[in-house]
């Protein structure tokens, strides 16, 4: 499986839900550094999870892409050193 990763979300902004494009991903609260352990989660066949951590509401939605989220500044990327 080389080459797949993992999405991570955030919850920044304090959204009352995040709608995300994968089923399986990372949360990790807020951006760095108030961010709290990075948590894998996995909806299964449901449609929505609740971050254990954070409260965060993710509602999978289909029509983004895996590493896509509503409201879009929730996608984490990792900065790159330069």
């Amino acid at each position: 499986m080389a080459g797949h990763v993992i999405p991570h979300f955030h919850n920044t902004g304090g959204a009352a839900s995040v709608r995300i494009g994968a089923r399986k991903f990372q949360c990790i609260g807020a951006l760095p550094p108030f961010d709290h352990p990075h948590v894998y989660l996995d909806m299964g066949d449901e449609n929505e999870i609740v971050c254990p951590y954070c409260s965060t509401l993710y509602k999978y939605d289909p029509t983004l892409a895996p590493g896509e989220a509503d409201p879009a500044e929730c996608v984490w990327r990792e900065v790159e050193a330069a």
